[in-house]
């Protein structure tokens, strides 16, 4: 991230550190609050993206060396997929995970195993044409009837699955695998935008584009 770090605008705030000091002793700080955007041309075409699922634990530096040969270029992976978080919007490793669902359910086991919400099997007829689509959440008491167009036959089927919170978990963990990376063709564009993208547009606390004072900062 070195060179996203160095494109970062800076910000100046009366320092509070010692009292004596008066309204003309600043600190200058970078603004980590400030984050660019992949241009909107860019954004909103998907031909300049490419599906990638992220393995084990792999990081986003890991992903940046593996797809773009640099891992300074980890930032462009999260703002491919518009990550702010990462301990919230990228997978956890193996052993965070494993922490993550004692924290959040305890030392027994038994309790990942409780149904938390019932869904649909997918269900054809004799002709492949569904009738009851896969994941439709539905109570425990579901049934549908259907014309079997095949065997002109009434079918009535109960095609429930019970979900526990064990596999509630590992899908949201598993979704966050897949991921969109930016072409590789166009990461210079990204590059080249960074150094104005960032930079501060006109307001009463504006010095320069990348400076801006303030006592009760506006970051953005």
């Amino acid at each position: 991230m070195s060179r996203y770090f160095r494109n970062l605008p800076n910000f100046e705030y009366i320092s509070r550190i010692n009292e004596r000091k008066t309204n003309k002793d600043f600190i200058t700080v970078k603004n980590l609050f400030r984050r660019p955007v992949i241009r909107e041309d860019l954004f909103a075409d998907f031909m300049s993206f490419t599906k990638y699922q992220i393995i084990g634990d792999e990081r986003p530096d890991e992903v940046a060396y593996k797809v773009y040969g640099d891992s300074n270029l980890d930032w462009v992976v999260l703002l491919s997929n518009n990550v702010v978080n990462v301990r919230d919007e990228w997978p956890l490793t193996q052993e965070d995970y494993r922490n993550y669902l004692i924290e959040k359910y305890g030392n027994d086991t038994d309790a990942l195993d409780v149904i938390k919400f019932y869904e649909t099997k997918e269900i054809k007829d004799s002709k492949g044409k569904v009738f009851v689509p896969e994941k439709m959440k539905v109570d425990s008491t579901y049934k549908v009837s259907f014309l079997d167009s095949g065997t002109n036959k009434i079918v009535e089927v109960s095609p429930i699955e019970g979900i526990t919170y064990r596999t509630y978990e590992d899908r949201l963990q598993e979704d966050k695998r897949n991921i969109n990376l930016l072409k590789s063709e166009y990461v210079s564009i990204v590059l080249n935008d960074i150094e104005t993208l960032l930079d501060y547009e006109q307001s009463t606390e504006y010095i320069n584009p990348v400076l801006k004072r303030a006592s009760n900062p506006n970051l953005g």
